[in-house]
Order: structure tokens, then sequence, then C-alpha cells
């Protein structure tokens, strides 16, 4: 009888270790998919511009005025403001300088000095190495590193796509395929009024979709995924 409360008490113990274990592991996930909160920004009236073509910003540094945050696992962003003579508006670009080829991973720049509802938002862009991706993109209504809208281009799938970013989860809505270069300077624009998305490439209108995912004023930001190397510059930004 003795054995046998005694083997009770040792499968009862080992028993709280596991759940105790699991437990453990279970906390330590969900925290690594947690992201800070976004510091709060103005909500912008109808007319209201902003302009960054980094060219008085000091090279080698993140701009001012931005913050670099991931959506999914790997490495942080390398977004440096660079020197390029190729530059729409030279001397200056910002660059995301960081190569790691993780898949699942998204990098953004975000500005912080205004947040947007009805907007149109442009940006010139390079992309200019990468293997698992070549990409470019612009973030709008951004509410944090794992909820937003991006519309991004990919110079290895010759495609633009529109996604919506939900609790870190990146889904299709829309899209479009055309042939892109790479090493060559572009456009991607975005009109956002109400629930409906417009995207351009070059001038020429790609999509025209509705969502109504982000209803509320957010952030804009640039994007790129797995292992682009982008250079951007002229990121234009006026509310509606």
């Amino acid at each position: 009888m003795k054995k046998q409360i005694v083997r009770f008490l040792i499968f009862l113990v080992a028993c709280l270790l596991a759940f105790s274990v699991f437990k453990f592991r279970k906390g330590r996930s969900f925290s690594s998919n947690r992201v800070p909160a976004e510091t709060p920004a103005p909500v912008q009236t109808a007319g209201t511009s902003f302009i960054y073509n980094f060219d008085n910003e000091k090279s080698g540094l993140m701009p001012a005025n931005f913050n670099s945050v991931r959506t999914g696992p790997g490495a942080q962003g390398q977004w440096l403001v660079i020197p390029d003579p190729s530059a729409p508006s030279p001397p200056n670009v910002v660059a995301q300088n960081s190569a790691d080829p993780t898949d699942s991973r998204l990098v953004l720049l975000i500005a912080n000095e205004g947040s947007f509802r009805d907007l149109d938002v442009s940006v010139k862009f390079k992309t200019v190495s990468g293997e698992v991706d070549r990409a470019a993109g612009l973030v709008f209504r951004l509410k944090d590193a794992n909820d937003y809208y991006v519309v991004r281009i990919n110079a290895l799938e010759d495609n633009c796509r529109l996604y919506r970013v939900v609790a870190g989860k990146k889904r299709p809505f829309a899209g479009a395929n055309f042939q892109m270069g790479t090493g060559e300077w572009h456009e991607l624009r975005v009109e956002c009024i109400g629930n409906r998305i417009i995207c351009y490439y070059d001038g020429k209108k790609k999509i025209d979709a509705t969502d109504n995912t982000f209803e509320e004023p957010g952030k804009v930001g640039l994007w790129t995924k797995a292992d682009s190397v982008t250079y951007f510059d002229d990121l234009r930004i006026t509310a509606k």
C-alpha cells in the first residue's frame, strides 16, 4: 500500500512539473509575439502634408522622426540614411540593408509625426538585392507592428499585392501581376479614402479594392520582407 502511495505521489509531482514547463514555454511564446504599443501621433487634418527626402539627415543613422519595428521572427531591420548618386532627389536615400533571409520577417520604418485616416501617400524605391524576396512596400493605417495595411511589390515575382496584417498574420485581398525591374527607381502610391484603396505603380492604377478591417487613423511607413535590400526616397504623405 505504501509503495502505491509513493508511486502515486511521484506521478503527481511529475505531472505538476510537466504542466509548469508547458505553461512557462507557452508564456514565453506568447510574449515573443507581442509588440510594443506605438507612441500616439496627432491625427492630421485634410490638406496637411509631410515630405521626407532624407537629404538633411546624418548619413549612417536612422532618420529622425521615424522608428523601426518588425512583424514576425528574425532580425530587426537596419534602416540607415546613405548617399546614392542615383537618388530621385540626391544626395541621400534611406536604405533597409539587413539581409536576414527569414521568410516571414517583415521590417517596417514608421513615420512618427502624424496619423492619417484618409490619405494619399507615395514613395520612390529601388530594389537592390534579395534571394528570398526583393520587396518594397507602403504601410498605412498602422495600429502597431502587428496590425496594418501594406501594399508591396516583389521584383522576383513580378507582382503587386495589397495585404491586411492582423495580429501579425499577413493576408492578401487584392493584387496585380506585371513586369518590373531591379536596380531601377520606381514609384509606389496609395490613395485610401474610407474603405476604398487604390494603388499605383509608376502612375498607373494597378489595384482598386475595398476593405473594412482598419477604419481608424493610423501611422504610415516603409516596408520590406525577408532578405530584401531596398532603397527609398521622397516619401510624401497628404491627409485627405
